[in-house]
């Protein structure tokens, strides 16, 4: 029996941005800006989506990644209740909930964390984090020192070896699939990650839903050893993310061929793997930005619909709006967008976004057939998906 993510196309959303919420989290009562959501669900459909990756929607300070609490939606998006509904009306209309857990660390206005600040070596949660010390201040003014993510000391690293802090994040897991009942979590940071917190991770949502999906974000390295029986069930495919647009831009359709090749070919390392694959996201430009030629818009949706692994788009650029990062910020990655004013834009990438849904759901070999280049040329690529009983060639030019 083939897992529900093989039929999955998804759709991304990076939750404070697409609501336009306060930059800084305010407090107080929550209001259900997320709410908005539901009147996207003709449109998600419209598109043939039928997963939807939520970036962080938890308690943080700022960002969504620099969580306070695990067990809170962040007020400037709604409630639990407010949220649970939101979840069984996606689900009633046939969409996967995955959500983002943001682990490896939290923001400084994790209560945990404020215990540290207020109670200092006193504190019962000094061990929640990673190499916290009292040698030294912090560059924050704290008279301790921890290790951050990256050197971003507003995200403090946890102590994932800590069975409390463990115990605690698979509550709050536990507390998502009970309440939400989301399908799956993509794991920010994965590279940072305790592999056997993912070992642990893996067992508890698999003996609660062995249906449950975990992927992990990875930019580089050796994707199987994150993906794999005993941790997690995918990874973000950042190579191929490259070939996507570079190879039209530098007309040289044999960078995506090789990447493909290497990875899902014959004798291809990741021939196992059901990887996640995406043209855009909220951490790189989007694919209108980086594409020279908008004409190759749809050559490049084309590659991400019939590639081996599960295709995702990224809310917005199925209308080709532009944004690009700056040294600063990435807010330009993260618009707030109102489905009118979206209606209101050219729709033919939407149209042809529709077909590809259509053709891929038509089509097992396009699921999940074996990859193999037929044709490579610097302007031209053919290749084929075949399973036992179907062969399927796409073609560029």
């Amino acid at each position: 029996m083939s897992h529900w993510v093989n039929q999955s196309v998804f759709y991304h959303i990076y939750p404070l941005g697409f609501c336009g919420t306060p930059e800084y989290n305010p407090g107080g009562a929550p209001v259900p800006r997320l709410d908005k959501l539901k009147d996207w669900i003709p449109h998600l459909k419209e598109l043939g989506i039928n997963a939807l990756y939520l970036g962080p929607v938890f308690q943080s300070v700022k960002h969504g990644y620099d969580t306070t609490d695990y067990f809170q939606i962040d007020c400037r998006l709604g409630d639990n209740d407010s949220f649970a509904a939101l979840c069984d009306e996606l689900h009633a209309n046939g969409i996967r909930v995955v959500l983002d857990g943001v682990f490896n660390h939290v923001g400084r206005g994790f209560w945990a964390f404020r215990d540290v600040q207020e109670h200092g070596q006193g504190s019962p949660y000094c061990g929640w984090f990673h190499n916290l010390n009292f040698g030294g201040p912090s560059p924050m003014g704290d008279p301790f020192w921890y290790t951050a993510w990256q050197g971003h000391y507003e995200l403090v690293k946890l102590n994932l070896r800590n069975p409390d802090v463990v115990r605690h994040l698979l509550d709050a897991v536990g507390m998502w699939m009970d309440k939400f009942h989301i399908d799956g979590l993509r794991l920010d940071a994965a590279d940072c990650v305790d592999f056997d917190f993912f070992r642990t991770l893996k067992g508890f949502v698999k003996g609660k839903d062995p249906d449950f999906w975990l992927m992990g974000e990875i930019i580089h390295g050796d994707y199987a050893r994150w993906a794999n029986p005993e941790m997690l069930d995918s990874v973000t495919n950042y190579e191929c993310w490259k070939g996507l647009w570079s190879s039209h831009n530098d007309k040289n359709y044999f960078e995506i061929a090789h990447s493909l090749n290497r990875q899902f070919g014959p004798g291809g390392i990741y021939r196992n793997l059901t990887l996640y694959n995406f043209a855009d996201n909220h951490d790189v430009d989007r694919l209108a930005s980086k594409l020279s030629d908008p004409a190759h818009l749809n050559n490049v949706y084309t590659l991400l619909y019939t590639m081996p692994g599960i295709p995702s788009l990224y809310y917005g650029s199925e209308w080709a709006i532009q944004g690009t990062r700056t040294k600063t910020s990435d807010a330009a990655l993260r618009p707030h967008l109102e489905l009118k004013e979206m209606e209101a834009l050219d729709q033919s990438l939407c149209a042809h976004l529709s077909s590809l849904a259509a053709i891929r759901s038509a089509f097992p070999a396009l699921r999940e057939g074996q990859y193999e280049n037929v044709v490579i040329k610097n302007q031209q690529l053919v290749f084929r998906r075949s399973t036992d009983s179907q062969r399927v060639y796409v073609v560029f030019n």
